[in-house]
Protein backbone atom coordinates (compact mmCIF):
# COMPACT_ATOMS: atom_id res chain seq x y z
CA UNK A 1 0.00 0.00 0.00
CA UNK A 2 0.71 3.37 -0.53
CA UNK A 3 2.42 5.65 2.05
CA UNK A 4 -0.47 8.59 3.43
CA UNK A 5 0.05 11.60 3.01
CA UNK A 6 3.43 12.23 4.75
CA UNK A 7 4.98 15.01 6.91
CA UNK A 8 7.76 16.88 4.69
CA UNK A 9 10.87 17.87 6.39
CA UNK A 10 11.34 20.96 8.10
CA UNK A 11 11.88 23.63 5.99
CA UNK A 12 15.51 24.42 7.26
CA UNK A 13 15.77 20.83 6.28
CA UNK A 14 14.60 21.00 2.44
CA UNK A 15 16.81 21.02 0.09
CA UNK A 16 17.94 23.96 -2.20
CA UNK A 17 17.06 23.02 -6.52
CA UNK A 18 19.41 20.69 -7.64
CA UNK A 19 21.47 21.66 -10.73
CA UNK A 20 20.81 19.12 -13.68
CA UNK A 21 22.59 19.34 -16.69
CA UNK A 22 21.45 20.89 -19.96
CA UNK A 23 22.15 18.94 -23.07
CA UNK A 24 23.73 20.55 -26.28
CA UNK A 25 23.92 18.71 -29.58
CA UNK A 26 27.47 17.51 -30.57
CA UNK A 27 29.01 15.13 -31.55
CA UNK A 28 28.12 11.56 -31.57
CA UNK A 29 25.74 9.92 -33.39
CA UNK A 30 22.31 10.95 -33.36
CA UNK A 31 19.27 8.37 -32.56
CA UNK A 32 16.90 7.90 -35.41
CA UNK A 33 13.57 8.92 -35.33
CA UNK A 34 11.25 6.19 -34.59
CA UNK A 35 7.63 6.23 -34.94
CA UNK A 36 5.98 5.18 -31.63
CA UNK A 37 3.98 2.08 -31.32
CA UNK A 38 0.52 3.08 -29.78
CA UNK A 39 -2.77 1.38 -29.06
CA UNK A 40 -6.12 2.37 -29.68
CA UNK A 41 -7.29 1.57 -25.53
CA UNK A 42 -5.05 2.06 -23.20
CA UNK A 43 -6.33 -1.18 -20.46
CA UNK A 44 -7.14 -4.56 -21.12
CA UNK A 45 -4.64 -4.58 -23.87
CA UNK A 46 -3.53 -7.73 -25.48
CA UNK A 47 -0.16 -7.59 -26.76
CA UNK A 48 1.36 -10.08 -30.14
CA UNK A 49 4.13 -12.24 -28.72
CA UNK A 50 6.85 -9.87 -30.95
CA UNK A 51 5.48 -6.55 -28.75
CA UNK A 52 6.00 -8.70 -25.77
CA UNK A 53 9.82 -9.53 -26.72
CA UNK A 54 10.10 -6.11 -27.59
CA UNK A 55 8.89 -4.96 -24.44
CA UNK A 56 11.16 -7.48 -22.67
CA UNK A 57 13.63 -6.27 -24.85
CA UNK A 58 13.47 -2.47 -23.67
CA UNK A 59 12.95 -3.52 -19.84
CA UNK A 60 16.40 -5.42 -20.72
CA UNK A 61 17.96 -1.90 -21.69
CA UNK A 62 16.57 -0.23 -18.98
CA UNK A 63 17.94 -2.57 -16.18
CA UNK A 64 21.18 -2.08 -17.74
CA UNK A 65 21.22 1.89 -16.92
CA UNK A 66 19.91 1.57 -13.36
CA UNK A 67 23.46 1.37 -12.51
CA UNK A 68 24.89 4.71 -13.71
CA UNK A 69 22.60 6.58 -15.67
CA UNK A 70 24.88 8.88 -16.89
CA UNK A 71 28.07 6.92 -19.36
CA UNK A 72 31.51 6.76 -18.08
CA UNK A 73 33.61 9.47 -18.59
CA UNK A 74 34.80 9.66 -22.24
CA UNK A 75 32.06 7.20 -23.69
CA UNK A 76 30.57 8.73 -26.92
CA UNK A 77 26.53 9.64 -26.59
CA UNK A 78 23.88 11.19 -28.93
CA UNK A 79 24.73 14.71 -26.20
CA UNK A 80 26.92 16.77 -25.12
CA UNK A 81 26.36 18.03 -21.69
CA UNK A 82 26.11 21.57 -21.14
CA UNK A 83 25.46 23.64 -17.72
CA UNK A 84 22.96 26.40 -16.84
CA UNK A 85 23.36 29.68 -18.27
CA UNK A 86 23.38 32.73 -16.28
CA UNK A 87 20.75 35.11 -17.75
CA UNK A 88 23.35 38.16 -16.97
CA UNK A 89 26.05 36.86 -19.23
CA UNK A 90 27.30 38.74 -22.40
CA UNK A 91 27.67 35.69 -24.14
CA UNK A 92 24.55 34.26 -23.86
CA UNK A 93 23.78 31.94 -26.78
CA UNK A 94 20.43 31.92 -29.06
CA UNK A 95 17.95 29.79 -27.26
CA UNK A 96 16.80 26.50 -28.72
CA UNK A 97 14.92 23.87 -27.96
CA UNK A 98 15.81 20.47 -28.52
CA UNK A 99 13.86 16.78 -27.95
CA UNK A 100 13.70 15.04 -24.93
CA UNK A 101 14.65 11.51 -26.95
CA UNK A 102 17.74 12.95 -28.75
CA UNK A 103 16.74 11.99 -32.26
CA UNK A 104 15.89 15.41 -33.78
CA UNK A 105 18.00 18.43 -34.17
CA UNK A 106 17.77 21.69 -32.09
CA UNK A 107 14.58 24.69 -33.41
CA UNK A 108 14.09 28.37 -32.34
CA UNK A 109 11.04 28.82 -30.20
CA UNK A 110 8.84 28.91 -33.04
CA UNK A 111 9.68 25.71 -34.49
CA UNK A 112 8.97 24.36 -30.49
CA UNK A 113 5.33 26.71 -30.75
CA UNK A 114 4.35 24.82 -33.72
CA UNK A 115 4.65 21.56 -32.87
CA UNK A 116 3.14 18.96 -30.98
CA UNK A 117 5.41 16.01 -30.18
CA UNK A 118 8.59 16.48 -31.24
CA UNK A 119 9.02 14.20 -35.42
CA UNK A 120 10.79 11.89 -33.01
CA UNK A 121 8.20 11.26 -30.35
CA UNK A 122 9.72 13.35 -27.64
CA UNK A 123 8.97 16.71 -25.97
CA UNK A 124 11.10 19.69 -26.63
CA UNK A 125 13.05 21.14 -23.90
CA UNK A 126 15.29 24.23 -23.66
CA UNK A 127 18.71 23.11 -24.66
CA UNK A 128 20.15 25.83 -21.81
CA UNK A 129 17.60 26.65 -18.98
CA UNK A 130 18.71 30.34 -17.35
CA UNK A 131 19.63 30.59 -13.70
CA UNK A 132 18.87 33.01 -11.88
CA UNK A 133 21.25 35.12 -9.11
CA UNK A 134 20.11 36.46 -5.97
CA UNK A 135 19.83 40.19 -7.27
CA UNK A 136 17.44 38.91 -10.02
CA UNK A 137 15.31 36.93 -7.17
CA UNK A 138 14.65 39.94 -4.95
CA UNK A 139 14.01 42.32 -8.36
CA UNK A 140 11.61 39.92 -9.66
CA UNK A 141 10.01 39.24 -6.03
CA UNK A 142 8.88 43.26 -6.31
CA UNK A 143 6.83 41.96 -10.21
CA UNK A 144 3.01 42.26 -10.59
CA UNK A 145 2.16 38.27 -12.26
CA UNK A 146 1.79 40.08 -15.31
CA UNK A 147 4.91 41.30 -15.70
CA UNK A 148 7.16 38.54 -14.18
CA UNK A 149 5.51 36.50 -17.13
CA UNK A 150 7.06 39.15 -19.80
CA UNK A 151 10.34 38.63 -18.14
CA UNK A 152 10.46 35.03 -18.24
CA UNK A 153 8.83 34.41 -21.84
CA UNK A 154 12.03 37.16 -23.14
CA UNK A 155 14.12 34.77 -21.43
CA UNK A 156 13.27 31.84 -23.77
CA UNK A 157 12.08 33.84 -27.12
CA UNK A 158 15.19 35.72 -28.30
CA UNK A 159 14.40 39.33 -29.35
CA UNK A 160 15.10 38.47 -33.54
CA UNK A 161 11.89 36.04 -32.93
CA UNK A 162 9.39 38.58 -30.90
CA UNK A 163 11.05 41.83 -30.25
CA UNK A 164 10.63 42.63 -26.32
CA UNK A 165 8.18 45.62 -26.99
CA UNK A 166 5.95 43.30 -29.21
CA UNK A 167 6.23 40.40 -26.44
CA UNK A 168 5.17 42.73 -24.12
CA UNK A 169 2.00 43.82 -25.88
CA UNK A 170 1.06 40.33 -26.86
CA UNK A 171 1.17 39.47 -22.99
CA UNK A 172 -0.78 42.45 -22.61
CA UNK A 173 -3.63 41.57 -24.88
CA UNK A 174 -3.53 37.75 -23.50
CA UNK A 175 -4.48 38.52 -20.21
CA UNK A 176 -7.57 41.67 -20.97
CA UNK A 177 -10.47 39.72 -21.13
CA UNK A 178 -9.14 38.45 -17.04
CA UNK A 179 -11.64 39.44 -14.46
CA UNK A 180 -9.35 40.44 -12.02
CA UNK A 181 -7.22 43.12 -12.01
CA UNK A 182 -3.96 41.14 -11.07
CA UNK A 183 -5.00 38.63 -13.20
CA UNK A 184 -4.21 36.09 -10.37
CA UNK A 185 -4.94 36.19 -7.03
CA UNK A 186 -3.40 34.83 -3.53
CA UNK A 187 -6.52 34.63 -0.95
CA UNK A 188 -4.47 33.65 2.52
CA UNK A 189 -6.75 31.57 4.53
CA UNK A 190 -7.00 30.37 8.30
CA UNK A 191 -5.18 27.20 9.49
CA UNK A 192 -1.84 28.80 7.24
CA UNK A 193 -3.89 27.83 3.99
CA UNK A 194 -2.89 29.89 0.90
CA UNK A 195 -4.57 29.42 -2.21
CA UNK A 196 -3.45 31.03 -5.35
CA UNK A 197 -6.51 31.35 -7.99
CA UNK A 198 -5.21 30.72 -10.81
CA UNK A 199 -9.12 30.92 -12.51
CA UNK A 200 -10.02 34.47 -13.18
CA UNK A 201 -9.68 33.83 -17.49
CA UNK A 202 -12.82 33.32 -19.36
CA UNK A 203 -13.24 29.73 -18.96
CA UNK A 204 -12.31 30.01 -15.23
CA UNK A 205 -9.79 27.38 -15.23
CA UNK A 206 -5.42 28.26 -15.05
CA UNK A 207 -5.10 26.84 -18.20
CA UNK A 208 -6.31 30.29 -20.02
CA UNK A 209 -3.13 31.54 -18.46
CA UNK A 210 -0.95 29.81 -20.52
CA UNK A 211 -2.83 28.93 -23.50
CA UNK A 212 -4.42 32.96 -23.62
CA UNK A 213 -0.43 34.18 -24.07
CA UNK A 214 0.06 30.99 -26.34
CA UNK A 215 -2.75 31.99 -29.19
CA UNK A 216 -1.34 35.43 -28.95
CA UNK A 217 2.30 34.26 -30.29
CA UNK A 218 0.60 31.69 -32.82
CA UNK A 219 -1.54 34.83 -34.04
CA UNK A 220 1.89 36.79 -34.21
CA UNK A 221 3.64 34.60 -36.52
CA UNK A 222 1.28 33.35 -38.52
CA UNK A 223 -0.26 36.92 -40.23
CA UNK A 224 3.56 37.89 -40.61
CA UNK A 225 4.05 34.49 -42.82
CA UNK A 226 0.60 34.77 -43.91
CA UNK A 227 0.10 30.42 -43.06
CA UNK A 228 -2.84 28.46 -41.51
CA UNK A 229 -1.89 25.76 -38.93
CA UNK A 230 -4.82 22.84 -37.94
CA UNK A 231 -4.84 22.63 -34.31
CA UNK A 232 -5.41 19.01 -32.51
CA UNK A 233 -6.38 18.75 -28.76
CA UNK A 234 -7.48 16.52 -26.89
CA UNK A 235 -9.32 17.48 -23.26
CA UNK A 236 -10.26 15.61 -20.07
CA UNK A 237 -12.43 19.00 -19.38
CA UNK A 238 -10.73 22.73 -19.10
CA UNK A 239 -8.30 21.81 -21.71
CA UNK A 240 -11.23 22.22 -24.86
CA UNK A 241 -12.51 25.08 -23.66
CA UNK A 242 -9.28 27.61 -23.28
CA UNK A 243 -7.72 26.30 -26.38
CA UNK A 244 -11.00 26.84 -28.16
CA UNK A 245 -11.15 30.93 -26.71
CA UNK A 246 -7.58 31.22 -27.56
CA UNK A 247 -8.02 31.06 -31.19
CA UNK A 248 -11.64 31.15 -31.89
CA UNK A 249 -12.89 33.07 -35.13
CA UNK A 250 -8.89 32.78 -36.43
CA UNK A 251 -9.03 32.44 -39.89
CA UNK A 252 -5.74 31.00 -39.98
CA UNK A 253 -6.13 28.51 -37.33
CA UNK A 254 -8.23 25.54 -37.54
CA UNK A 255 -8.77 23.65 -33.83
CA UNK A 256 -9.95 19.88 -33.62
CA UNK A 257 -11.20 18.96 -29.83
CA UNK A 258 -12.01 15.44 -28.53
CA UNK A 259 -13.81 15.96 -25.64
CA UNK A 260 -14.63 12.59 -23.50
CA UNK A 261 -18.52 12.20 -23.76
CA UNK A 262 -20.20 11.96 -20.15
CA UNK A 263 -17.12 12.78 -18.66
CA UNK A 264 -16.37 16.16 -18.47
CA UNK A 265 -19.00 18.51 -16.21
CA UNK A 266 -22.15 19.52 -18.19
CA UNK A 267 -20.20 23.67 -17.85
CA UNK A 268 -17.17 21.93 -18.97
CA UNK A 269 -18.88 20.50 -22.06
CA UNK A 270 -21.42 23.36 -22.73
CA UNK A 271 -17.97 25.64 -22.75
CA UNK A 272 -16.57 24.01 -25.76
CA UNK A 273 -20.17 23.07 -27.84
CA UNK A 274 -21.73 26.33 -27.68
CA UNK A 275 -18.92 27.91 -29.32
CA UNK A 276 -20.09 28.46 -33.14
CA UNK A 277 -16.78 29.53 -35.12
CA UNK A 278 -16.12 28.36 -38.32
CA UNK A 279 -12.45 27.31 -36.90
CA UNK A 280 -13.91 25.15 -34.41
CA UNK A 281 -14.71 21.38 -34.74
CA UNK A 282 -15.37 20.08 -31.46
CA UNK A 283 -15.72 15.53 -31.25
CA UNK A 284 -17.35 13.97 -28.43
CA UNK A 285 -15.72 10.64 -28.20
CA UNK A 286 -17.14 7.56 -26.07
CA UNK A 287 -13.87 7.15 -23.96
CA UNK A 288 -11.98 8.49 -21.45
CA UNK A 289 -9.21 11.29 -21.21
CA UNK A 290 -6.29 8.63 -22.01
CA UNK A 291 -8.04 7.08 -24.86
CA UNK A 292 -9.00 10.23 -26.91
CA UNK A 293 -4.92 10.68 -26.92
CA UNK A 294 -4.54 7.81 -28.66
CA UNK A 295 -5.71 8.59 -32.19
CA UNK A 296 -4.35 12.05 -31.49
CA UNK A 297 -0.90 10.05 -30.95
CA UNK A 298 -1.06 8.07 -34.22
CA UNK A 299 -1.87 11.17 -36.49
CA UNK A 300 1.25 12.77 -34.94
CA UNK A 301 3.36 9.99 -35.40
CA UNK A 302 2.50 10.73 -38.94
CA UNK A 303 5.41 13.11 -39.66
CA UNK A 304 4.23 13.40 -43.47
CA UNK A 305 0.80 14.02 -42.88
CA UNK A 306 1.58 16.49 -39.66
CA UNK A 307 3.96 18.33 -42.53
CA UNK A 308 1.14 18.34 -44.95
CA UNK A 309 -1.43 19.91 -43.14
CA UNK A 310 0.52 22.04 -40.41
CA UNK A 311 -0.52 19.96 -37.46
CA UNK A 312 0.16 20.87 -33.91
CA UNK A 313 -1.20 20.81 -30.26
CA UNK A 314 -2.28 23.24 -27.82
CA UNK A 315 -2.00 20.48 -25.08
CA UNK A 316 0.79 20.94 -22.87
CA UNK A 317 2.88 19.00 -24.87
CA UNK A 318 3.59 22.42 -25.94
CA UNK A 319 6.46 23.99 -24.84
CA UNK A 320 5.03 27.24 -24.99
CA UNK A 321 2.57 26.06 -21.93
CA UNK A 322 5.26 24.78 -19.85
CA UNK A 323 6.96 27.96 -20.38
CA UNK A 324 4.35 30.40 -19.07
CA UNK A 325 3.07 28.07 -16.04
CA UNK A 326 6.50 28.64 -14.98
CA UNK A 327 5.53 32.03 -13.67
CA UNK A 328 2.59 30.49 -11.07
CA UNK A 329 5.35 28.80 -9.26
CA UNK A 330 7.48 32.13 -9.26
CA UNK A 331 4.62 34.39 -8.13
CA UNK A 332 3.20 31.78 -5.47
CA UNK A 333 6.85 31.84 -3.81
CA UNK A 334 7.19 35.62 -3.76
CA UNK A 335 4.12 35.99 -2.77
CA UNK A 336 4.23 33.11 0.66
CA UNK A 337 8.18 33.31 1.99
CA UNK A 338 8.53 35.02 4.92
CA UNK A 339 12.06 37.35 3.57
CA UNK A 340 14.11 37.38 0.67
CA UNK A 341 16.47 39.21 3.50
CA UNK A 342 17.59 35.94 4.87
CA UNK A 343 20.63 33.55 3.75
CA UNK A 344 19.79 30.96 2.31
CA UNK A 345 16.80 31.85 1.00
CA UNK A 346 13.57 30.44 2.41
CA UNK A 347 11.94 27.41 1.24
CA UNK A 348 8.33 27.80 -0.12
CA UNK A 349 6.63 24.14 -0.32
CA UNK A 350 4.72 24.52 -3.87
CA UNK A 351 1.22 22.15 -3.81
CA UNK A 352 0.17 21.31 -7.37
CA UNK A 353 -2.95 19.42 -8.79
CA UNK A 354 -1.83 16.92 -11.21
CA UNK A 355 -3.22 15.33 -14.28
CA UNK A 356 -0.77 15.16 -17.50
CA UNK A 357 2.09 17.12 -15.78
CA UNK A 358 2.39 20.01 -17.51
CA UNK A 359 2.22 22.46 -14.64
CA UNK A 360 4.62 20.29 -11.98
CA UNK A 361 7.07 19.93 -15.09
CA UNK A 362 7.40 23.82 -14.97
CA UNK A 363 7.73 24.18 -11.38
CA UNK A 364 10.45 21.66 -11.72
CA UNK A 365 12.24 23.86 -14.65
CA UNK A 366 11.73 26.94 -11.83
CA UNK A 367 13.75 24.93 -9.36
CA UNK A 368 16.59 24.47 -11.98
CA UNK A 369 16.24 28.08 -12.38
CA UNK A 370 17.07 28.43 -8.57
CA UNK A 371 13.74 29.41 -7.11
CA UNK A 372 14.07 27.84 -3.93
CA UNK A 373 10.54 25.39 -3.51
CA UNK A 374 9.81 22.19 -3.13
CA UNK A 375 6.99 20.84 -4.77
CA UNK A 376 3.85 18.44 -3.98
CA UNK A 377 2.37 16.77 -6.60
CA UNK A 378 -1.23 16.18 -5.56
CA UNK A 379 -3.39 13.30 -7.37
CA UNK A 380 -6.90 11.74 -7.01
CA UNK A 381 -7.78 8.47 -7.49
CA UNK A 382 -5.96 7.81 -10.18
CA UNK A 383 -2.82 7.97 -8.55
CA UNK A 384 -0.14 6.92 -11.48
CA UNK A 385 2.15 10.20 -10.25
CA UNK A 386 1.78 9.54 -6.24
CA UNK A 387 2.92 5.30 -7.31
CA UNK A 388 5.78 7.03 -9.69
CA UNK A 389 6.95 8.97 -7.00
CA UNK A 390 7.07 6.65 -4.01
CA UNK A 391 7.81 3.39 -5.65
CA UNK A 392 9.42 4.04 -9.17
CA UNK A 393 6.15 2.20 -10.40
CA UNK A 394 4.82 3.68 -14.04
CA UNK A 395 1.95 1.95 -14.84
CA UNK A 396 -1.69 2.01 -15.87
CA UNK A 397 -4.09 0.59 -13.52
CA UNK A 398 -7.13 -1.63 -15.17
CA UNK A 399 -9.08 1.75 -16.32
CA UNK A 400 -9.32 4.65 -15.39
CA UNK A 401 -11.69 5.80 -12.16
CA UNK A 402 -14.14 9.12 -12.74
CA UNK A 403 -13.41 10.59 -9.58
CA UNK A 404 -14.68 14.59 -8.57
CA UNK A 405 -11.73 15.95 -9.93
CA UNK A 406 -12.54 14.81 -13.09
CA UNK A 407 -10.02 17.08 -15.20
CA UNK A 408 -7.22 15.13 -13.44
CA UNK A 409 -8.85 12.02 -14.53
CA UNK A 410 -5.42 11.05 -16.35
CA UNK A 411 -3.33 7.58 -16.24
CA UNK A 412 -1.00 8.85 -19.05
CA UNK A 413 0.86 11.80 -17.27
CA UNK A 414 3.17 12.58 -20.56
CA UNK A 415 5.27 15.27 -19.35
CA UNK A 416 6.41 13.02 -16.85
CA UNK A 417 9.17 12.33 -20.00
CA UNK A 418 10.28 16.14 -19.19
CA UNK A 419 10.79 15.34 -15.45
CA UNK A 420 12.60 12.36 -16.34
CA UNK A 421 14.81 13.87 -19.24
CA UNK A 422 16.09 16.74 -16.78
CA UNK A 423 16.19 14.33 -13.46
CA UNK A 424 18.73 11.67 -15.92
CA UNK A 425 21.16 14.77 -16.69
CA UNK A 426 19.29 15.25 -19.59
CA UNK A 427 20.07 11.52 -21.15
CA UNK A 428 18.13 11.09 -24.37
CA UNK A 429 19.19 7.54 -24.50
CA UNK A 430 17.67 6.18 -21.60
CA UNK A 431 14.29 8.62 -21.90
CA UNK A 432 13.43 7.82 -24.84
CA UNK A 433 13.96 3.88 -23.68
CA UNK A 434 11.75 4.16 -20.85
CA UNK A 435 9.06 6.24 -22.99
CA UNK A 436 9.11 3.54 -25.59
CA UNK A 437 8.90 0.42 -23.52
CA UNK A 438 5.90 2.29 -21.16
CA UNK A 439 4.48 3.03 -25.19
CA UNK A 440 4.87 -1.08 -25.67
CA UNK A 441 3.63 -2.58 -22.14
CA UNK A 442 2.39 0.64 -20.37
CA UNK A 443 3.99 -1.01 -17.45
CA UNK A 444 7.87 0.52 -15.81
CA UNK A 445 9.68 0.09 -12.73
CA UNK A 446 12.18 3.12 -12.85
CA UNK A 447 15.81 2.49 -12.83
CA UNK A 448 17.17 3.19 -8.83
CA UNK A 449 19.03 6.51 -9.67
CA UNK A 450 16.12 7.96 -10.99
CA UNK A 451 13.65 7.21 -8.98
CA UNK A 452 15.85 8.34 -5.99
CA UNK A 453 16.31 11.60 -7.69
CA UNK A 454 12.85 11.73 -8.01
CA UNK A 455 11.77 11.57 -4.83
CA UNK A 456 14.08 13.89 -3.56
CA UNK A 457 13.09 16.56 -6.39
CA UNK A 458 9.30 15.40 -5.66
CA UNK A 459 6.16 15.12 -2.81
CA UNK A 460 3.63 13.31 -3.54
CA UNK A 461 -0.39 13.20 -1.99
CA UNK A 462 -3.25 11.06 -3.14
CA UNK A 463 -7.05 12.08 -2.41
CA UNK A 464 -10.05 10.30 -2.73
CA UNK A 465 -13.64 11.83 -3.33
CA UNK A 466 -14.30 11.58 0.49
CA UNK A 467 -11.07 13.18 1.01
CA UNK A 468 -11.59 16.07 -1.49
CA UNK A 469 -15.07 16.31 -0.05
CA UNK A 470 -14.21 16.59 3.35
CA UNK A 471 -11.35 19.52 2.48
CA UNK A 472 -13.66 21.75 0.60
CA UNK A 473 -16.32 21.42 4.04
CA UNK A 474 -13.44 22.37 6.15
CA UNK A 475 -12.24 25.18 3.98
CA UNK A 476 -16.04 26.23 3.85
CA UNK A 477 -16.81 25.53 7.48
CA UNK A 478 -13.39 27.73 8.69
CA UNK A 479 -13.80 30.29 6.20
CA UNK A 480 -16.99 30.74 3.84
CA UNK A 481 -14.16 29.94 1.11
CA UNK A 482 -15.27 27.44 -2.26
CA UNK A 483 -12.56 24.88 -3.62
CA UNK A 484 -13.21 23.30 -6.51
CA UNK A 485 -12.46 19.63 -6.08
CA UNK A 486 -9.11 19.85 -7.86
CA UNK A 487 -7.69 22.58 -5.46
CA UNK A 488 -9.30 20.44 -2.79
CA UNK A 489 -7.28 18.01 -3.14
CA UNK A 490 -4.31 20.58 -2.78
CA UNK A 491 -6.25 21.78 0.46
CA UNK A 492 -6.16 17.98 1.48
CA UNK A 493 -2.53 17.66 1.38
CA UNK A 494 -2.25 21.27 3.18
CA UNK A 495 -4.57 20.27 6.25
CA UNK A 496 -3.02 16.40 6.76
CA UNK A 497 0.26 18.67 7.42
CA UNK A 498 1.48 19.88 11.50
CA UNK A 499 4.11 21.54 10.35
CA UNK A 500 4.75 25.51 10.01
CA UNK A 501 6.51 25.27 6.31
CA UNK A 502 5.22 28.43 4.25
CA UNK A 503 2.94 26.72 1.51
CA UNK A 504 0.67 27.90 -1.71
CA UNK A 505 -1.71 25.18 -2.85
CA UNK A 506 -2.12 26.56 -6.58
CA UNK A 507 -6.25 26.73 -7.51
CA UNK A 508 -7.13 25.47 -11.16
CA UNK A 509 -10.28 26.04 -11.03
CA UNK A 510 -13.40 27.47 -10.08
CA UNK A 511 -15.72 25.70 -7.50
CA UNK A 512 -18.46 27.30 -9.92
CA UNK A 513 -17.60 24.70 -12.85
CA UNK A 514 -18.36 21.56 -10.64
CA UNK A 515 -21.75 21.96 -9.48
CA UNK A 516 -21.88 17.90 -8.61
CA UNK A 517 -19.04 18.19 -6.83
CA UNK A 518 -19.84 20.96 -4.55
CA UNK A 519 -23.93 19.76 -3.95
CA UNK A 520 -22.02 16.73 -2.96
CA UNK A 521 -20.41 18.49 -0.30
CA UNK A 522 -23.39 19.78 1.05
CA UNK A 523 -22.18 23.23 -0.19
CA UNK A 524 -24.13 25.55 -2.99
CA UNK A 525 -22.23 27.86 -5.15
CA UNK A 526 -23.55 30.90 -7.06
CA UNK A 527 -23.34 30.50 -10.45
CA UNK A 528 -21.82 33.48 -12.82
CA UNK A 529 -24.53 34.74 -15.51
CA UNK A 530 -22.08 33.84 -18.28
CA UNK A 531 -22.07 30.19 -17.03
CA UNK A 532 -25.74 30.13 -16.60
CA UNK A 533 -26.59 31.05 -19.85
CA UNK A 534 -24.62 28.34 -21.69
CA UNK A 535 -27.75 25.55 -21.08
CA UNK A 536 -29.88 28.16 -23.53
CA UNK A 537 -27.11 28.45 -26.15
CA UNK A 538 -27.27 26.20 -29.30
CA UNK A 539 -24.29 23.83 -29.81
CA UNK A 540 -22.44 22.05 -31.85
CA UNK A 541 -20.10 18.62 -31.75
CA UNK A 542 -19.89 15.69 -34.04
CA UNK A 543 -20.28 12.57 -32.42
CA UNK A 544 -17.59 9.22 -32.34
CA UNK A 545 -18.88 5.96 -32.59
CA UNK A 546 -17.10 3.20 -30.58
CA UNK A 547 -15.15 0.74 -33.04
CA UNK A 548 -14.76 3.48 -34.92
CA UNK A 549 -11.30 4.48 -36.41
CA UNK A 550 -10.99 8.05 -34.64
CA UNK A 551 -7.55 8.53 -36.07
CA UNK A 552 -8.95 7.89 -39.93
CA UNK A 553 -12.01 10.58 -38.83
CA UNK A 554 -10.03 13.17 -38.03
CA UNK A 555 -7.43 12.86 -40.55
CA UNK A 556 -10.59 12.68 -43.41
CA UNK A 557 -12.13 15.62 -41.39
CA UNK A 558 -8.90 17.42 -41.39
CA UNK A 559 -8.24 17.06 -45.17
CA UNK A 560 -11.89 18.65 -45.77
CA UNK A 561 -10.92 21.32 -43.79
CA UNK A 562 -7.73 22.71 -45.14
CA UNK A 563 -9.18 21.98 -48.97
CA UNK A 564 -11.85 24.38 -47.92
CA UNK A 565 -9.71 26.85 -46.57
CA UNK A 566 -7.23 26.98 -49.49
CA UNK A 567 -10.14 27.47 -51.92
CA UNK A 568 -11.64 29.84 -50.25
CA UNK A 569 -8.43 32.08 -50.09
CA UNK A 570 -8.07 31.66 -46.12
CA UNK A 571 -11.64 31.73 -45.18
CA UNK A 572 -12.30 28.75 -42.85
CA UNK A 573 -15.96 26.78 -44.70
CA UNK A 574 -19.07 26.80 -42.83
CA UNK A 575 -19.94 23.77 -40.53
CA UNK A 576 -22.24 21.46 -42.91
CA UNK A 577 -25.80 20.39 -41.63
CA UNK A 578 -26.55 17.48 -39.23
CA UNK A 579 -23.16 18.02 -37.46
CA UNK A 580 -25.39 20.49 -35.31
CA UNK A 581 -26.62 19.51 -32.18
CA UNK A 582 -28.52 21.01 -30.00
CA UNK A 583 -28.72 20.10 -26.06
CA UNK A 584 -27.46 16.99 -27.25
CA UNK A 585 -29.49 16.03 -30.31
CA UNK A 586 -28.53 16.01 -33.98
CA UNK A 587 -29.94 18.54 -36.07
CA UNK A 588 -31.09 16.85 -39.74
Amino acid sequence: PLPPCSAPPAASQLPLPHIFPIPKLGAGQPVAPQRGEHQRRATGTSFPRAQAQRAAGLQAAVASCSAALLPPRGARRPVAIQRGCAINSSARAPMEYISTRGGVGAVDFEGALFSGYAPDGGLFMPRCIPTLDRDTLQRWSRLSYRELVKELCSLFITAELIPRDTLNDLIDRAFSRFRHKDVVHLSRLKDGLNVLELWHGVTYAFKDLSLSCTGQFLQYFLEKKQKHVTILVGTSGDTGSSAIESVRGQKNMDIFVLLPKGLCTQIQELQMTTVIENNVHVFAAPGNSDEIDEPIKELFADVDFVRKYDLMSLNSVNWSRIMVQIAHHFYAYFQCAPSLDTTPLPVVEIVVPTGAGGNITAGCIAQKMGLPIRLVAVVNSNDIIHRIVQHGDLSVSESVKATLASAMDIQEPYNIERIFWLLSGSDSHLTKMLMEQFSVSKSLKLPEDLHRKLSKTLQSCSASDEDIVRAMQRCWENNRYLLCPHSAVAAHYHYSQLDSTPRCCLASASAAKFQDAVLRAGLAVQLPPDITTLTSMETRSIPLEPGQDWAQVLRERIKAVAQRWETRGGQSAPQRQGEVTRQGVTRT
